[in-house]
């Protein structure tokens, strides 16, 4: 089943209903910007969420003729955005810039009670900025964390980092662009580089790496490919894992990220619904404890902007609008919408509220019920909060079922502790930051049924700094789960669970409610504490299955070859050449054999032999099986459906080097779109574009699925490699306009040195 999500995708399984029934439509920053790249979101203290952007134009739309400096944009409910400002005033540039320099990619995080906001420079080096408010006043280092030169032992591009904050409290910094990703502690406060440089990933094009952890795992991920080619971008997010921040880190198929090949591991790619290059994302939970992922992509209908003028002359740019999507943890793998890749139409929305959420706005305790003494308090930064000095407080409402409870808290006596509250009586469960033990307490129970687990704090801990505790109740499994961290970016300080029945009201001590299920929500301190954004919303219900990949139907005999009768070309096969026969091509025990030629089929450069037939009518799925021998770089074999020299998409074995390991040469699966681009300024009769797939084998299988929307007038195909011809791997889809016909073909070519081997080309239709 095909659907409107794109190539092979069914619709996603929806998780169990978390919010209040509101949707959102990508882009999110539509009506608001046209273009937001490569953006990274936090939720402020001030219970909004924030994004940041790469410098662009914001208002280019409504004739906006320059750009922002890292622009922000603030949401209530991560679905409507509205501008906030910028970062970076045009006229007041740091000191640390070179003249012509440009704010890339930035990274925000909640460190020692401040916002540190990272960004690279397009003329190479990190830069920090800091602020008290998520939307300033910045304040500029007087030096870059990360310096224009490359830092020994790590031979990248210095910029799209972004911040990682391990469980024994170590500041990690990964950085690196085209095509290393390299890895440092950092000092406290991100002062510096510390302690060794570790190189942990390694690919064409590889940059954006984003870290973070999940069920004791550390999960790297990152964008390859081209990022702001308008419909020709190929960006597409991938990951690998490792028991350690440092690696090795390893995708689904076990290959290293620092092996000399492509990777697996696919997060999110396109998926021919209408935006291209999905990619250079950061990652972020709602109130319900389900992940999301805020990324950008290219709308491929209006991808790119008129030429704008900005500081650094005039440019031509793509646009990059903001998009979210929920991530699911499948089988111990993160995968956005369950497989099915970027979502168009409506989507159910984040969970930003629910039976109880306050920011405590106005300075009202209405619908809370407090034990002491509690007072309404504000500060400059976070506005409205409440002081709990030995005292508690306890909303009036409450749920039922599977909760996520979650406040800001912070402790204010030295020995002092807070407290998050889920439920009440024996059915009561806290999750306590205590100061004077150094732990994250974790208790269940009253009296003498309380039962309870602690996990040891790092000895930074900020307790005196705002922390974010989320307390999740599952009540089939009869457990809680209670976190600790700054900013709830899937950077745990802490986490404790435990199992304790959950008692029915028949069993609750005289005096309680009678409340059989429904559990408030509320804070509690020992000595003096602080506590803001508190929430109460069902639990997100983790999606558990991918979407079904496609599934080839009956073979197609006629549009198919084993190899074992008619020399392919000659008379009385199916095939034939567009400028060939090339020379050595051989039937060999089975196999068509074709020795690499001496040429190409890119852009004005069409001197490669391609050897056709046609293709059958309707959707199908077209595969192979291909050895390729041969070292040195620049030698490349496969599939391609081919309607013309300047019309294709090419799925190929081939042998390139990287950009920055001068003498490797990287086995990759390369998935190629040529064809028109009549938007781009000046126009462009043709350009040429690459996807990345998994790792090749020595024996390694492709498939092309082409399927016809005719709605669109388009073409859409995806691409798979395997390397048994079982397991398959199924990555991106490109498109190309539905005004010509595709024919099945193969090439092999770039340079002479090696030797392809077909094994054989089957053909299947499509259920």
């Amino acid at each position: 089943m095909v659907s409107a999500q794109g190539v092979g995708a069914d619709v996603p399984p929806a998780p169990a209903p978390t919010t209040d029934g509101s949707t959102y439509t990508n882009p999110v920053s539509a009506g608001v910007t046209d273009t937001f790249p490569d953006p990274a979101v936090i939720r402020g203290k001030d219970g909004a969420w924030y994004a940041y952007g790469t410098q662009n134009p914001v208002f280019n739309s409504a004739g906006e003729p320059g750009e922002r400096i890292l622009p922000i944009l603030r949401s209530e409910d991560l679905a409507h955005w509205e501008y906030a400002g910028e970062v970076i005033d045009a006229d007041d540039v740091p000191s640390t810039w070179r003249s012509n320099s440009r704010a890339w990619a930035p990274d925000i995080r909640y460190v020692d009670g401040e916002y540190l906001l990272t960004y690279g420079l397009s003329t190479g080096g990190l830069a920090v900025a800091t602020a008290p408010t998520p939307t300033g006043p910045w304040a500029h280092r007087d030096r870059l964390l990360v310096p224009s030169a490359q830092v020994a032992g790590c031979p990248t591009g210095n910029i799209d980092q972004a911040l990682f904050t391990d469980d024994d409290g170590t500041l990690y910094l990964y950085w690196g662009s085209y095509d290393v990703v390299c890895v440092s502690e950092l000092t406290p406060g991100a002062e510096e580089l510390t302690g060794p440089v570790t190189q942990v990933a390694q690919g064409r094009r590889m940059e954006g790496a984003f870290m973070v952890r999940h069920d004791d795992l550390y999960y790297l991920m990152y964008s390859d490919a081209g990022c702001c080619d308008g419909a020709f971008s190929g960006y597409t997010v991938k990951v690998g894992r490792s028991e350690s921040p440092r690696g090795p880190f390893l995708d689904d198929d076990g290959v290293d990220l620092m092996a000399e090949s492509t990777k697996g591991g696919y997060v999110l790619t396109s998926s021919g619904n209408g935006f291209a290059g999905p990619g250079h994302h950061s990652v972020l939970t709602d109130l319900a404890g389900q992940d999301w992922m805020a990324y950008h992509a290219i709308p491929t209908d209006d991808p790119d902007f008129p030429p704008v003028d900005t500081r650094n002359g005039t440019l031509n740019l793509s646009k990059r609008p903001l998009m979210i999507d929920r991530l699911d943890w499948i089988d111990g793998w993160p995968v956005v919408n369950a497989g099915a890749g970027p979502s168009s139409g409506p989507q159910p929305a984040p969970a930003t509220s629910g039976a109880v959420s306050t920011t405590f706005a106005g300075g009202s305790l209405d619908g809370w019920s407090a034990d002491g003494d509690v007072t309404v308090a504000e500060e400059t930064d976070a506005g409205p909060y409440v002081h709990l000095a030995g005292s508690s407080l306890a909303s009036t409402a409450g749920a039922d079922g599977d909760l996520r409870a979650q406040a800001d808290l912070r402790v204010t006596d030295a020995g002092g502790a807070a407290g998050l509250v889920l439920g009440e009586g024996v059915r009561r469960a806290v999750a306590w930051v205590d100061r004077g033990t150094g732990e994250l307490r974790l208790e269940a129970g009253r009296g003498g049924r309380t039962v309870r687990t602690a996990t040891a704090l790092p000895e930074n801990f900020p307790y005196a700094d705002w922390n974010v505790v989320t307390l999740d109740r599952d009540v089939d499994a009869g457990t809680f789960t209670a976190t600790v961290s700054a900013d709830n970016l899937n950077e745990p300080l802490g986490t404790a669970t435990l199992t304790a029945a959950t008692p029915t009201a028949a069993a609750q001590p005289a005096g309680g409610t009678g409340r059989a299920t429904e559990a408030p929500v509320g804070v509690t301190a020992r000595g003096g504490a602080d506590a803001d954004n508190i929430s109460l919303v069902p639990a997100a219900q983790p999606v558990t299955e991918r979407v079904a990949d496609p599934e080839p139907g009956a073979l197609l005999p006629g549009s198919s070859d084993e190899f074992d009768g008619v020399m392919p070309g000659e008379d009385g096969s199916a095939w034939s050449w567009v400028r060939g026969p090339a020379d050595g091509v051989r039937l060999e025990d089975g196999a068509f054999a074709w020795p690499t030629q001496r040429a190409e089929l890119y852009l004005g450069t069409n001197s490669a032999s391609v050897l056709t037939r046609d293709a059958p009518e309707g959707d199908y799925l077209v595969e192979t099986k291909l050895e390729l021998d041969g070292v040195g770089v620049n030698k490349q074999a496969g599939l391609v459906l081919y309607g013309g020299d300047d019309q294709f998409v090419k799925l190929v074995h081939s042998q390139i080097g990287l950009a920055r390991k001068p003498g490797s040469v990287s086995q990759q699966v390369e998935f190629t779109k040529e064809g028109p681009r009549p938007t781009t300024t000046p126009p462009t009769a043709v350009d040429a574009a690459p996807m990345w797939g998994a790792a090749p084998g020595e024996t390694t299988w492709l498939r092309l699925y082409a399927r016809e929307d005719a709605v669109n007038g388009e073409q859409e195909v995806r691409m798979a490699s395997s390397t048994d011809g079982e397991t398959w791997r199924w990555g991106g889809v490109w498109t190309l306009p539905n005004d010509k016909d595709l024919r099945i073909g193969l090439v092999a070519m770039n340079t002479p040195g090696a030797t392809a081997r077909f094994d054989y080309v089957r053909t299947y239709a499509m259920p």
